[in-house]
């Protein structure tokens, strides 16, 4: 069973107790438009509590109206015709964007541990506003579905990473609104999760593989219309904090972006189903070895947690896997 309902803070515990399952997003809801109060807890507060915003990406309704809803643009003083607009666009959203973020000290260290957690590193709090609703919505994924989904197992990096959540909901809370919607989900798919390895020859040299395998990896995904929304190169971030990280030679994450795939789902219906966008894609390649480590949550996992009823919404997740991992296949990987 799949329940969505809105409760108050006093009983939270009941909202994630077993009689409702597991819960997998939780978002705290405020009345009216809460964008400025967002925008400034991003900008000036979560770095307080320890998180760091890697990639901002606001508003992402006004590019969809800007690509699809607009039948003629102002280019230089010239009006010109849009070739990409879209008589049948329809704008739903006052507001939707993502704000990828992760608590560094915290969490970064974990990866040594459990690397698959990196596609949860950085994780999205989205915000969104419908047109037809008075309230803003501000939330992600609940951080124990983040590690089922990544198949963590160590107690204590489960503990650590869920711990970790735990300033952030304060935050949200009292900025954003006390009311809290939680979405359960009953079970995650048999394997939520799409991997791969690339070999490679060491005596070229790990730099020159890493530099030229992202050259390919992004002009490959751009040609099929992704956009690379976010890169986080964990191992150096790690060396400038000089926190041990020794296990890996290179860890890296993208985050990716299908831009007419995501308007097809949040700018009609479901922009809830935002807590999992962009996808962040982990590479690492453990010290000394000769093999690239790849993964990615996949997207088919967002309707066993979302439950999308939509037939177009479902076909285009599993049109999606399929095609990623085509294309991960034409760059040389193996899936695993």
């Amino acid at each position: 069973m799949f329940n969505k309902f809105l409760i108050s803070s006093s009983i939270l515990l009941l909202a994630t107790s077993s009689a409702f399952g597991a819960s997998g997003v939780k978002f705290y809801v405020g009345k009216g438009d809460k964008e400025e109060s967002f925008m400034n807890m991003m900008n000036n507060k979560i770095s307080k509590i320890g998180f760091v915003l890697t990639d901002a990406h606001a508003r992402i309704n006004d590019a969809y109206k800007a690509k699809w809803g607009v039948e003629f643009k102002n280019i230089k003083g010239v009006k010109t015709k849009n070739n990409d607009y879209d008589s049948e666009f329809k704008e739903t959203l006052d507001n939707i964007g993502f704000f990828s973020i992760a608590n560094n000290k915290i969490v970064e260290p974990l990866l040594a541990k459990e690397p698959t957690l990196g596609v949860f590193t950085p994780f999205n709090l989205l915000i969104y506003k419908k047109n037809d609703e008075n309230k803003t919505y501000v939330g992600h994924v609940m951080p124990e579905t983040m590690l089922d989904i990544a198949g963590v197992k160590d107690k204590n990096v489960r503990s650590k990473f869920i711990g970790s959540f735990i300033k952030l909901d304060q935050m949200v809370q009292k900025n954003i609104g006390s009311d809290i919607k939680i979405l359960d989900y009953k079970a995650l798919p048999e394997k939520p999760m799409m991997t791969f390895e690339v070999a490679f020859d060491r005596a070229g040299g790990v730099d020159k593989f890493i530099e030229d395998f992202q050259g390919k990896f992004e002009k490959k995904f751009e040609e099929h219309k992704y956009i690379i929304a976010g890169y986080k190169n964990v191992k150096d971030e790690m060396n400038a904090e000089n926190i041990k990280f020794d296990r890996f030679d290179a860890y890296w994450v993208y985050s990716l972006c299908h831009f007419r795939f995501s308007e097809g789902i949040f700018n009609k219906g479901r922009p809830d189903a935002g807590v999992f966008a962009p996808c962040s894609m982990y590479m690492y390649i453990d010290k000394d070895t000769n093999k690239l480590m790849i993964g990615m949550p996949r997207l088919t996992t967002w309707n066993s947690v979302m439950d999308m009823k939509d037939k177009k919404m479902v076909d285009s997740l599993y049109a999606l896997d399929k095609e990623i991992t085509q294309i991960m296949i034409e760059l040389g990987a193996k899936e695993i």
